[in-house]
Protein backbone atom coordinates (compact mmCIF):
# COMPACT_ATOMS: atom_id res chain seq x y z
CA UNK A 1 0.00 0.00 0.00
CA UNK A 2 1.76 3.61 -1.05
CA UNK A 3 1.20 6.26 0.82
CA UNK A 4 -1.51 7.99 -1.05
CA UNK A 5 -3.65 4.76 -0.19
CA UNK A 6 -2.81 5.25 3.21
CA UNK A 7 -3.41 9.05 3.09
CA UNK A 8 -7.19 8.07 2.00
CA UNK A 9 -7.64 4.84 3.33
CA UNK A 10 -7.20 5.91 7.08
CA UNK A 11 -4.69 4.42 7.50
CA UNK A 12 -0.99 5.59 9.49
CA UNK A 13 1.49 7.21 7.40
CA UNK A 14 3.94 10.16 8.14
CA UNK A 15 2.95 13.12 7.24
CA UNK A 16 6.64 14.34 6.77
CA UNK A 17 7.43 12.21 3.94
CA UNK A 18 9.87 14.06 1.88
CA UNK A 19 7.94 13.72 -1.35
CA UNK A 20 4.43 14.41 -0.10
CA UNK A 21 5.54 17.61 0.91
CA UNK A 22 7.05 18.64 -1.53
CA UNK A 23 4.13 18.19 -3.79
CA UNK A 24 2.25 19.61 -0.94
CA UNK A 25 3.88 22.87 -0.88
CA UNK A 26 3.44 22.88 -5.14
CA UNK A 27 -0.28 23.27 -3.74
CA UNK A 28 0.19 25.88 -0.89
CA UNK A 29 2.04 28.03 -3.49
CA UNK A 30 -1.13 27.92 -5.47
CA UNK A 31 -3.24 28.97 -2.59
CA UNK A 32 -1.06 32.15 -1.42
CA UNK A 33 -1.76 33.33 -4.79
CA UNK A 34 -5.58 32.99 -3.94
CA UNK A 35 -5.31 34.23 -0.50
CA UNK A 36 -2.92 37.99 -2.42
CA UNK A 37 -5.66 38.42 -4.65
CA UNK A 38 -7.42 42.41 -4.30
CA UNK A 39 -11.48 42.30 -3.35
CA UNK A 40 -11.95 43.70 -6.89
CA UNK A 41 -10.17 40.36 -8.42
CA UNK A 42 -13.54 38.62 -8.23
CA UNK A 43 -12.80 36.52 -11.97
CA UNK A 44 -9.21 35.75 -11.03
CA UNK A 45 -10.51 34.06 -7.93
CA UNK A 46 -12.91 32.01 -9.84
CA UNK A 47 -10.39 30.58 -11.86
CA UNK A 48 -7.79 29.75 -9.24
CA UNK A 49 -10.41 27.83 -7.05
CA UNK A 50 -11.42 26.23 -10.00
CA UNK A 51 -7.58 25.09 -10.46
CA UNK A 52 -7.64 24.41 -6.87
CA UNK A 53 -10.37 22.25 -5.47
CA UNK A 54 -11.25 19.27 -6.62
CA UNK A 55 -14.74 19.60 -7.56
CA UNK A 56 -16.37 23.60 -7.06
CA UNK A 57 -19.66 24.30 -8.60
CA UNK A 58 -20.92 27.95 -9.83
CA UNK A 59 -21.51 30.38 -7.57
CA UNK A 60 -19.53 29.83 -4.94
CA UNK A 61 -17.42 32.28 -2.84
CA UNK A 62 -14.64 32.42 -0.62
CA UNK A 63 -13.73 35.20 1.49
CA UNK A 64 -10.05 35.13 1.66
CA UNK A 65 -7.46 34.45 4.01
CA UNK A 66 -8.50 30.94 3.00
CA UNK A 67 -6.82 27.97 4.78
CA UNK A 68 -6.06 24.42 3.84
CA UNK A 69 -3.39 21.67 3.66
CA UNK A 70 -3.27 20.55 0.28
CA UNK A 71 -4.54 23.64 -0.82
CA UNK A 72 -7.95 22.56 -2.07
CA UNK A 73 -6.40 19.47 -3.83
CA UNK A 74 -9.32 17.39 -2.17
CA UNK A 75 -12.13 19.39 -1.83
CA UNK A 76 -15.20 18.69 -3.50
CA UNK A 77 -17.63 22.15 -3.09
CA UNK A 78 -21.43 22.02 -4.79
CA UNK A 79 -22.62 25.60 -6.37
CA UNK A 80 -23.52 28.39 -4.21
CA UNK A 81 -21.30 27.60 -1.33
CA UNK A 82 -20.53 30.49 0.99
CA UNK A 83 -17.75 30.54 3.12
CA UNK A 84 -16.54 34.04 5.65
CA UNK A 85 -13.45 34.61 6.64
CA UNK A 86 -10.35 32.37 7.86
CA UNK A 87 -12.21 28.57 6.74
CA UNK A 88 -9.90 26.29 7.48
CA UNK A 89 -10.02 23.11 5.47
CA UNK A 90 -7.28 20.45 6.63
CA UNK A 91 -8.17 18.30 3.49
CA UNK A 92 -4.84 16.02 3.61
CA UNK A 93 -8.50 13.16 2.92
CA UNK A 94 -11.61 14.06 0.74
CA UNK A 95 -14.32 17.29 2.14
CA UNK A 96 -17.77 16.97 0.52
CA UNK A 97 -19.91 19.74 0.86
CA UNK A 98 -23.17 20.19 -0.75
CA UNK A 99 -25.35 23.27 -2.82
CA UNK A 100 -26.19 26.10 -0.71
CA UNK A 101 -23.57 25.40 2.25
CA UNK A 102 -22.65 28.73 4.58
CA UNK A 103 -19.73 28.87 6.77
CA UNK A 104 -18.73 31.40 9.41
CA UNK A 105 -15.64 32.76 9.97
CA UNK A 106 -12.59 30.90 11.43
CA UNK A 107 -14.53 27.30 10.85
CA UNK A 108 -12.55 24.43 10.99
CA UNK A 109 -13.08 21.17 8.59
CA UNK A 110 -10.36 18.62 10.02
CA UNK A 111 -10.07 15.53 8.12
CA UNK A 112 -6.78 14.53 9.77
CA UNK A 113 -6.02 13.12 13.16
CA UNK A 114 -2.69 11.87 15.41
CA UNK A 115 -2.18 8.69 17.36
CA UNK A 116 -2.60 9.13 21.21
CA UNK A 117 0.35 7.26 21.64
CA UNK A 118 3.17 9.57 22.21
CA UNK A 119 6.02 7.63 20.57
CA UNK A 120 4.21 7.62 16.96
CA UNK A 121 3.76 11.31 16.96
CA UNK A 122 7.12 11.92 17.23
CA UNK A 123 7.64 10.14 13.53
CA UNK A 124 5.16 12.75 12.34
CA UNK A 125 2.25 9.56 12.36
CA UNK A 126 -0.94 10.83 11.03
CA UNK A 127 -4.51 9.19 9.62
CA UNK A 128 -7.26 10.72 7.75
CA UNK A 129 -10.89 10.20 7.46
CA UNK A 130 -13.23 11.85 5.15
CA UNK A 131 -15.82 14.81 6.08
CA UNK A 132 -19.19 15.23 4.28
CA UNK A 133 -21.11 17.99 4.88
CA UNK A 134 -24.73 18.38 3.05
CA UNK A 135 -27.02 20.48 1.42
CA UNK A 136 -28.05 24.17 2.68
CA UNK A 137 -26.43 24.01 5.47
CA UNK A 138 -25.08 26.47 7.60
CA UNK A 139 -22.19 25.90 9.83
CA UNK A 140 -21.85 28.77 12.44
CA UNK A 141 -18.74 30.79 13.49
CA UNK A 142 -15.88 29.35 14.93
CA UNK A 143 -17.66 25.85 15.15
CA UNK A 144 -15.08 23.12 14.44
CA UNK A 145 -15.86 19.17 12.67
CA UNK A 146 -13.29 16.86 13.05
CA UNK A 147 -12.41 13.60 11.06
CA UNK A 148 -14.89 11.08 10.02
CA UNK A 149 -18.11 13.20 10.16
CA UNK A 150 -21.30 13.19 8.44
CA UNK A 151 -23.49 16.44 8.47
CA UNK A 152 -27.21 15.96 6.69
CA UNK A 153 -28.80 18.14 4.99
CA UNK A 154 -30.76 21.70 6.26
CA UNK A 155 -28.28 21.50 9.68
CA UNK A 156 -27.32 24.33 11.73
CA UNK A 157 -24.40 23.97 13.96
CA UNK A 158 -24.76 26.59 16.06
CA UNK A 159 -21.16 29.01 16.49
CA UNK A 160 -18.43 27.31 18.96
CA UNK A 161 -19.60 24.00 18.44
CA UNK A 162 -17.43 20.76 17.87
CA UNK A 163 -19.06 18.37 15.89
CA UNK A 164 -17.82 14.98 17.10
CA UNK A 165 -20.52 12.64 15.69
CA UNK A 166 -22.99 12.20 12.83
CA UNK A 167 -25.75 14.71 12.49
CA UNK A 168 -28.77 13.88 10.53
CA UNK A 169 -30.75 16.00 8.49
CA UNK A 170 -33.01 19.17 9.65
CA UNK A 171 -32.12 19.92 13.32
CA UNK A 172 -30.03 22.62 15.06
CA UNK A 173 -27.10 21.24 17.25
CA UNK A 174 -25.36 23.11 19.19
CA UNK A 175 -22.38 22.78 22.34
CA UNK A 176 -19.06 20.75 22.64
CA UNK A 177 -19.62 18.31 22.10
CA UNK A 178 -22.30 19.32 19.61
CA UNK A 179 -25.76 18.09 20.53
CA UNK A 180 -28.96 17.88 18.24
CA UNK A 181 -31.38 20.94 20.43
CA UNK A 182 -34.23 20.48 18.14
CA UNK A 183 -35.57 19.70 14.50
CA UNK A 184 -35.56 22.43 11.82
CA UNK A 185 -39.78 22.62 11.38
CA UNK A 186 -42.93 24.61 10.90
CA UNK A 187 -41.76 27.72 13.67
CA UNK A 188 -38.33 28.51 11.06
CA UNK A 189 -40.76 29.14 8.54
CA UNK A 190 -42.62 31.45 11.10
CA UNK A 191 -39.81 33.47 12.70
CA UNK A 192 -36.02 34.20 12.14
CA UNK A 193 -34.78 35.35 14.96
CA UNK A 194 -36.25 35.18 18.29
CA UNK A 195 -39.69 36.68 18.32
CA UNK A 196 -38.73 38.17 14.36
CA UNK A 197 -41.12 37.09 11.86
CA UNK A 198 -41.00 36.79 8.60
CA UNK A 199 -42.78 38.75 6.91
CA UNK A 200 -45.35 37.46 3.95
CA UNK A 201 -44.33 40.19 1.45
CA UNK A 202 -40.99 38.42 1.43
CA UNK A 203 -42.08 34.69 0.95
CA UNK A 204 -44.07 36.21 -2.26
CA UNK A 205 -41.35 38.35 -3.26
CA UNK A 206 -39.52 35.04 -3.35
CA UNK A 207 -42.16 33.14 -5.07
CA UNK A 208 -42.18 31.03 -2.55
CA UNK A 209 -44.67 29.35 -0.51
CA UNK A 210 -44.59 29.57 3.71
CA UNK A 211 -46.23 26.20 4.12
CA UNK A 212 -44.60 23.22 3.03
CA UNK A 213 -41.83 20.74 3.78
CA UNK A 214 -38.24 21.53 3.77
Amino acid sequence: MDIKEKMHGGELYCSGDPDLVKEQTGYLDRLYDYNMTRPTEVEKREVLLKEMFAEIGEDCYIEPPLHTNFGGLHVHFGRNVYANFNLTLVDDTHIYVGDYTMFGPNVVVATAGHPICPQLREKAMQYNFSVHIGRNCWIGAGAVIVPGVTIGDNVVVGAGSVVTKDLPSNVVAVGNPCRILREVGEYDREYYFKNRKIPQTLWEEMGLQREGGL
